[in-house]
């Protein structure tokens, strides 16, 4: 297990959004892993992405058949790509050449998705090499895009393959959980990123009024905006953590390179994760209205047009759907594997996250969150516990036989 995950961290698997080439190189270590697995069918999907290589995005389906082919299908969905590594200054080794070290992987991906790759993996192999045939037939599905939101993964998927899924599926996602693995995940907050551009005129900045300085424009909608947002829609739901929506300012971008440069443009990306209970259009008609009254504020005319101009681009839209219900059989099912194998219960909650389960809900098919991890994804020197990909395995496994 160990081997195959450093083989699959070693591949930087990078969204071309990134500038990077995508999956496929991933996808074709992946598939020579397996394919001498007695995998009953192993089925390849490529989204076509011309900026990719190869122009395209895999997506991986390998089925393990159970003892009713044709009865409930139990789903364990993982996702090829990562991001990039960040300030490499910040890792104490290559992102991408993995090191092993007091019981854990480090290397970017690892934890984000690789851990569950190879717990989804080697759960079924486990059952190939002890000849067992499980309960119910496992799909393990290995998708592309999933961390610039999945239009050439599960998503595209859904669209052009409908036929693969059903209404009685069970569907685990292994890609968030906490550190002992009690944690359940039936529930997501709406995702909303939009990218606030201001333009007023470039000036020297000892010269102002021949000017208008984006800068300044955008400090003050970016304030404003986020004060609107968390007093507005600032209600609680204590069934996710945390309990409210959040409104963060994230990226922000401008072209002055000089202390005394008055910009002429600025940039600024809001991640919000909102509440099921509010709709994102009133959000974005709340950002946009109050695009207006700042424009209103400091409009002036400068070479024959009015200015300021602010624009509002949505860069992520994914609505929430409704969660799954705790009482569903996917819920129950790994609520009992974890009390016997783990001695433990787990409780169920929602996240601000955004993950598979929610394309799955969409369709009436109840999905689950579930991982034993450390959480360290996204940051520098990411690692996998190994434990955890071992012990999730088993979890895995159980899931089909019980």
């Amino acid at each position: 297990m160990v081997r195959t995950l450093v083989e699959l961290i070693k591949i930087p698997a990078i969204s071309p959004d990134y500038g990077y080439e995508g999956e496929y190189d991933k996808a074709q270590k992946l598939l020579e892993i397996i394919k001498d697995w007695p995998f009953d069918k192993v089925e390849v999907y490529n989204a076509p992405d011309e900026r990719a290589k190869n122009g395209v995005r895999p997506n991986i389906l390998a089925y393990y058949y159970g003892e009713n082919p044709e009865g409930p299908r139990l789903w364990i969905l993982t996702h090829l790509d990562v991001v990039p590594p960040g300030d490499i200054g910040k890792w104490e080794s290559d992102p991408f050449k993995p090191v092993i070290k007091d019981g854990k992987v480090y290397g970017r991906g690892s934890e984000d998705n690789g851990q569950s790759i190879v717990a989804s993996l080697y759960a079924v192999k486990a059952m190939m090499n002890l000849g067992i045939r499980p309960k119910r037939t496992v799909i393990l599905a290995f998708v592309s895009d999933e961390e610039t939101g999945s239009k050439y993964g599960i998503d595209w998927l859904m669209k052009e393959h409908p036929e693969l899924f059903k209404k009685d599926d069970l569907v685990l996602v292994p890609d968030g959980g906490n550190g002992d693995g009690t944690f359940i995940e039936v529930a997501e907050k709406s995702i909303l990123w939009f990218r606030v551009k201001v333009r007023g005129k470039q000036v020297h900045a000892s010269m102002p009024n021949k000017g208008l300085n984006a800068h300044r424009v955008a400090l003050d909608y970016a304030y404003h905006l986020d004060k609107l947002l968390h007093e507005k829609y600032g209600d609680r739901d204590e069934l996710f953590e945390p309990a409210e929506s959040t409104f963060e300012p994230t990226m922000v971008k401008g072209p002055a390179d000089s202390p005394n440069i008055a910009p002429g443009e600025h940039e600024v990306v809001f991640d919000c994760r909102v509440l099921p209970k509010y709709r994102l259009y009133d959000i974005l008609a709340d950002a946009k209205k109050l695009a207006k009254e700042v424009e209103a504020r400091y409009r002036k005319e400068l070479d024959g047009e009015l200015l300021p101009k602010i624009e509002i681009e949505v860069l992520q839209r994914l609505d929430a759907p409704a969660p799954t219900d705790p009482d569903s059989e996917i819920v129950r099912l790994l609520q009992e594997v974890l009390r016997r194998l783990r001695g433990k219960e787990a409780k169920v909650g929602g996240i601000g996250g955004g993950t598979f389960a929610a394309f799955f809900r969409k369709l009436g098919i109840p999905a689950v969150v579930w991982a034993t991890l450390d959480e360290t994804a996204h940051q520098p020197n990411e690692y996998a516990k190994i434990d955890n990909m071992v012990e999730d395995a088993k979890v895995m496994a159980a899931l089909a036989l019980l």
